[in-house]
Parts: C-alpha cells; structure tokens; sequence
C-alpha cells in the first residue's frame, strides 16, 4: 500500500501480488471523491441491481449477530475494526500464527486508540466496540458464526484449504465472502463448496478510511445470501456499498486500468504527447493527476502485471491488452516514481518533467 498526496487530494494504491497467477493488482482511487458523496445524489441512490447504497433506517439491528474474519493483515485488521463499531455483537478474528494474530491485535488497537486521543470517540465507545472482538488461532472458533469475510493473501491454494476447513467447521447456513481484488469469486465460491452463499466484498484500502464496498455476486449466489451481505455492509460506519457481477477487477479497476492503458495506446500511436494527455485528462475531468502520471505513479511494473494476468486469463476481451511503450520501459527498468523515471523523471515522490 502506498499513500501520496498531490493537489490536496490523496492517492492511496493497494499492490498484491497474486502467487496463483502471478499477477498483481491494485486499487487507485482519489481519497476525497469517495469520503464526501453529495447529499442530494446519496438520497437518490435506490437499492436496485448495479447501483450504489447508502444506509437505510434500523442501524441498531444487526444483519448478523456473530461474524468472523480470516486474516488480520492489511485488509483483515480494517475489516475487524470497523465491525466492531457496527450492530455485530460478536466477531472471531483469526489468524493461524499467534505472531499474525498479536500483529493485528495491536493494528487494531493502537488504531481505536488513535481515534480516542483526538477525541474523535469516548473511551467507552472504544471498549465497547473492541470487547466485541475475540482473538484466536483455533478455527473451530468459527463454528456458531453466521458469516466470515476471508481476508488472507492471494494465493489460491492458501484460500482453498481455508474454504475446506471453514466447511468443515462452520455451520450449513454461513455466508462465506471474499475480499479478493484479482480473483474470480466464481472460482472461489467453487472451492467453498457452498456457492449459493458465497459473495465478494472488496474492501478499499485503508478500510478505516475508504467508503466503498464493491459486493460481487455470481450466477451461483442466492438471493438472501446477496442481500444480507450488502445489508451487512451498510450496517458498518459510514460505508457505501455497490453491487457488481463477478467481472475481471470489478467496478473500479475494470474502469481504471484500461483507462490508463488506453492513455498510453494514444502514446504508441503518436496521437498526442505524454504533458498533453495529461493537462487534458487533468483540466477536463477535475482528476487530481492525468493517466500517465498516475501510473508511474503506481509503479509501471505493477500496471504491466495486471495486465498481462488480464490478457492471459480473457483473451477475448479486447479492452486488456499491453501498449508497446510500457513493455519497453518495464524491460528498461523504468518503473515510475519507484525507480525514478517512467512516463515522467521523479525526485522522490515529487514529479518532474515528462521523458522526452
């Protein structure tokens, strides 16, 4: 994860790499666009298929009673955290190495912490919500949970005998969900052995801070499975969620990544000049950075993985394809601002001239 700030605006990009097939992906997205939502579009927003929600009345009525999550890394600690602070009552937070375990403990608590020395709660609104959480590294605790969110790394096999032990462990009627952000939640409802009640929820990084949900069915997922796990979603502080089906990258990065990889098409076809693409995407759009910048940003080489993991596994999608000038610069080791010059020469996190 990476947080910049540029404009007064504040890019946060989440990078990981996909051991299964050794991929990586990201989530870049302009922090204020999703933290200040207008009123008047929030209280237009209807509960609809493929449209964005916000919270409806009952708040104090939990979707789920008890839940559980797998994995207190850098997605799973949120994901606990802000639970917490919602109408569950009950959360199992897991991880197999009591060193994980105690790592996240201490994310989570030092964050709630953090949230009481600016007074931004009391301190009985903080034990409140933190003696909700029950640490473990014994999966059997997950047995009387009514849903589990699986937070763990992504790697395929690694998810997969996770799935075979919540199966075993949890009752018929848990909703299994995913916070993936590369793989395909159809395969993964497969392994969970139960599809009809496994979802997405894609998280935004940090999850403390970032207030969209992405929820993803597939063509296996039920009805009531879709709607409590959405309902869930809105039960948590201040998150907004949306509802997609199970496409490569899901809303934002399905939209994004070939939105910068179209920018540097324009390149290869000598259609316009890197300082150009940029003002125009920049000064047209209100974007706090043009496409360019934004992915050197993110690393070039994390751009090139992306899509070529896209490319392999949809052939036919004609949107995922690899511009020729960023494979030359990612054979070069041009990178971006991690190696000090891509599209554009960095000093730092600070932006400089557009390579000629």
């Amino acid at each position: 994860m990476i947080l910049g700030r540029t404009n007064n605006s504040v890019i946060s990009v989440l990078c990981r790499r996909n051991n299964h097939r050794n991929t990586i992906s990201a989530t870049i997205y302009p922090l204020q666009l999703l933290q200040q939502p207008s009123t008047s579009t929030q209280s237009s927003i209807t509960r609809h298929q493929f449209s964005s929600t916000t919270p409806t009345p009952n708040d104090n009525k939990p979707v789920f009673q008890s839940i559980g999550v797998a994995g207190l890394g850098l997605m799973g600690h949120g994901i606990t955290q802000v639970s917490a602070f919602s109408p569950t009552q009950k959360i199992i937070a897991y991880e197999p190495q009591q060193k994980f375990l105690d790592s996240g403990r201490f994310r989570i608590e030092s964050s709630v912490m953090k949230l009481v020395s600016k007074e931004l709660i009391s301190q009985n609104d903080a034990d409140s919500a933190l003696s909700k959480i029950h640490y473990t590294t014994n999966a059997d605790d997950f047995s009387g949970v009514d849903f589990v969110v699986e937070a763990v790394i992504e790697n395929l096999d690694l998810k997969k005998k996770l799935y075979t032990t919540l199966g075993s462990v949890c009752k018929p009627t848990t909703i299994f969900a995913s916070n993936t952000s590369s793989l395909s939640i159809t395969e993964l409802a497969n392994l969970s052995d139960r599809p009809e009640k496994f979802v997405g929820v894609h998280f935004f990084n940090p999850v403390q801070i970032m207030k969209l949900v992405e929820v993803i069915r597939t063509e296996h997922t039920s009805d009531e499975t879709f709607d409590k796990t959405f309902d869930w979603v809105l039960s948590l502080p201040k998150k907004v969620a949306v509802k997609c089906g199970d496409t490569p990258g899901f809303i934002v990065n399905r939209l994004l990544i070939p939105s910068l990889i179209q920018a540097m098409l324009m390149l290869d076809r000598g259609d316009a000049t890197i300082r150009d693409i940029d003002i125009s995407m920049k000064l047209g759009t209100g974007v706090p950075m043009g496409p360019l910048r934004l992915a050197d940003y993110v690393g070039l080489d994390t751009c090139y993985y992306i899509v070529e993991g896209w490319t392999q596994n949809y052939p036919d999608e004609a949107a995922f394809v690899l511009p020729k000038c960023l494979k030359e610069k990612v054979q070069n080791g041009e990178l971006g601002r991690k190696s000090g010059k891509g599209f554009y020469h960095w000093d730092g996190d600070r932006c400089l001239d557009p390579v000629q």
